[in-house]
């Protein structure tokens, strides 16, 4: 039964940002750099995406609530789609040794920055496309910050696959509650697609037959 879930949302509170600021900035033109999710996106100019992605060991709590929320043993098989430079998984690494961990990524120079020692465990991949597993490889399939940047047709096809490799499914989109919020969210996001409230993603949800916990991060 799916479960609404708060596991992303303290970490995503943590950095402050100027919505505002960024619409006004030649926003149309940041797009299409930040839809190529090359350097610029990852390690370029803020204004593009990140803003230079240092790590600073921020996703551990969350790796250690995610070991706790869904029992994940030392054998445990995890998936994540579009994990980007894959600091998560590397700190699921680092307290599960011996676990199973794959990730995929559109994108090349995200993937390639990567911790080394996850590094051979990701692969170059598409979310819109079927996923190379098969039915129920993995205990766990993760979808952080990814589904939101696909369009309708492309999410049914991206929840489909989750729901069949995955036992337990998590997913975190960028969603709004009220006026305030979406125009928040229009003027800060550089790559989504769709632009859903909380209520029409739950309804998205089940109406693709997803069956997964989910998470809502809002810009508020």
């Amino acid at each position: 039964m799916s479960r609404l879930l708060e596991l992303v949302t303290p970490l995503h509170r943590s950095t402050r940002r100027d919505c505002l600021a960024r619409m006004v900035d030649a926003k149309v033109e940041a797009m299409g750099v930040a839809k190529a999710y090359g350097r610029d996106y990852w390690d370029g100019d803020r204004r593009y995406g990140y803003g230079g992605y240092r790590y600073d060991g921020r996703w551990k709590p969350v790796a250690e609530r995610l070991i706790e929320v869904y029992h994940l043993g030392p054998d445990a098989r995890v998936l994540d789609v579009g994990c980007g430079k894959a600091h998560l998984l590397r700190e699921l690494q680092l307290l599960l040794p011996r676990a199973t961990l794959r990730g995929f990524d559109i994108s090349d120079h995200g993937l390639g920055d990567a911790p080394e020692a996850i590094r051979p465990h990701l692969f170059h991949h598409d979310a819109r496309e079927p996923f190379p597993f098969e039915d129920k490889a993995f205990d766990l399939v993760l979808a952080i910050g990814t589904l939101h940047n696909l369009r309708l047709p492309e999410l049914q096809t991206a929840l489909g696959e989750m729901t069949r490799v995955g036992s337990e499914q998590f997913m975190l989109v960028e969603s709004y509650r009220n006026d305030r919020e979406l125009f928040n969210l229009q003027c800060w996001a550089l790559t989504a697609e769709s632009f859903l409230d909380d209520r029409e993603w739950v309804w998205l949800l089940h109406h693709f037959g997803y069956e997964g916990d989910y998470e809502f991060i809002f810009f508020e």
